[in-house]
């Protein structure tokens, strides 16, 4: 069973539905045994990121101990943007800091918050990018974006590169919405399920 972790930071119901459409059991909780007994983890979000002040103070460390046992986690948009220091957009609120460097606003000469489509650029070797090709186009809606760290498996241009997604050991990242990413975020999630 994946845990979809509910902190109150939105975009629920349809990460929900895409993992259902692909035969996955999934359940949406923000109990903590129940976050300890889930196989893999999600940590999906859409919003401000001091939404994440939720996240830390109640469920923080269910889901980091459940990461340090191994299970698989995924972030997805702010739920990403946790697993790094933190982000400008809420510099008292701290990330889970697995992945260094902190989230910033796109600068002011492109259009923010960056919503539509965009591509990614792939690196090769990637276990949550299994089968998705290099100039795949995904779904964006976000104002703010993740630095490029050595754990980036993918990136995207936008005012700058940045993180489109992150992986290390069982811990992966998505700036974009898989469950809004058509045949290339259901792809994603199966490969996710599969892990």
């Amino acid at each position: 069973m994946i845990a979809i972790v509910d902190y109150g930071a939105g975009n629920i119901s349809s990460v929900k539905k895409a993992f259902e459409h692909l035969g996955t059991s999934v359940q949406v909780t923000a109990d903590p045994a129940v976050i300890a007994s889930a196989e893999k983890l999600v940590v999906p979000g859409v919003g401000h990121f001091n939404r994440c002040e939720v996240l830390n103070q109640q469920l923080r460390m269910p889901v980091l101990d459940a990461v340090k046992l191994g299970k698989p986690f995924l972030g997805i948009c702010v739920g990403m943007q946790w697993l790094f220091a933190g982000s400008t957009e809420a510099p008292g609120t701290p990330g889970a800091a697995l992945f260094a460097g902190e989230c910033s606003r796109f600068p002011a000469e492109v259009k923010s918050p960056h919503v539509g489509w965009n591509q990614i650029d792939v690196r090769e070797g990637s276990r949550l990018l299994r089968g998705i090709e290099n100039g795949a186009f995904v779904y964006y809606t976000h104002s703010y974006r993740a630095p490029m760290v050595t754990e980036t498996v993918a990136s995207t241009s936008y005012g700058g590169t940045f993180s489109a997604a992150v992986e290390h050991g069982n811990v992966f990242g998505v700036q974009f919405h898989p469950e809004k990413s058509s045949a290339t975020g259901l792809r994603l999630l199966e490969n996710f399920c599969e892990l």
